[in-house]
């Protein structure tokens, strides 16, 4: 992970030499997620927080990263699936406008806390590291305030032994195995400070 840091933190520093802005704030939103291919599961709720760092290469182009605390999950029936992850996501921004841009990218997350072995009776262990695709739009306000809305999906399984699958049995819960990845909607707004 400290490498991975590193090479973000190095990314920024030498695109920052050549860029004409930039981007340093703080952002907080919402995340609406749930796990795909598992049946029994709906969205879950949760928050996400953190700082953004961005620079402006070009007219049209430019690059931001995020550090960010992250709920994610899903609800079923009778509990839910909590998973907290700290994310990186490093996307690619085209500006349509001079205030309103689209977004892509890869996104790295590492769990930080879990249910699933409690949930799932040690059947499935969540997964350390997560991949993920990012797209999505942003509008940068003149007076630092930022706007976005992002859609991720999951590229790696969920959990280490094929996600989940909850149904019932003559009124007694039963788990079964099959794999699953994290889909979230994040809705956030932020600051700039720069």
């Amino acid at each position: 992970m400290r490498k991975l840091i590193f090479f973000f933190i190095t990314t920024f520093v030498v695109t920052s030499v050549s860029a004409q802005g930039l981007d340093l704030g703080i952002k907080a939103g919402a995340n609406f997620a749930n796990i795909t291919d598992a049946s029994g599961l709906s969205n879950k709720t949760g928050f996400v927080f953190g700082a953004f760092a961005g620079a402006k290469l070009n007219d049209k182009l430019g690059i931001q990263g995020d550090l960010l605390y992250s709920q994610q999950g899903a609800e079923f029936n009778g509990g839910e699936i909590d998973l907290t992850y700290v994310n990186i996501p490093v996307v690619l921004k085209y500006f349509v406008t001079e205030n309103l841009n689209l977004q892509a990218g890869p996104q790295f997350g590492f769990v930080v806390d879990d249910n699933v072995k409690e949930v799932f009776n040690s059947l499935a262990e969540a997964e350390s590291f997560d991949l993920t695709g990012v797209i999505g739009a942003g509008y940068e306000f003149p007076f630092g305030i930022r706007v976005s809305g992002r859609y991720h999906f999951g590229l790696t399984d969920v959990t280490k032994s094929n996600a989940v699958t909850d149904t019932e049995t003559a009124g007694t819960r039963v788990v079964e195995a099959s794999s699953g990845k994290n889909t979230v909607i994040t809705l956030a707004i932020g600051y700039s400070f720069l």
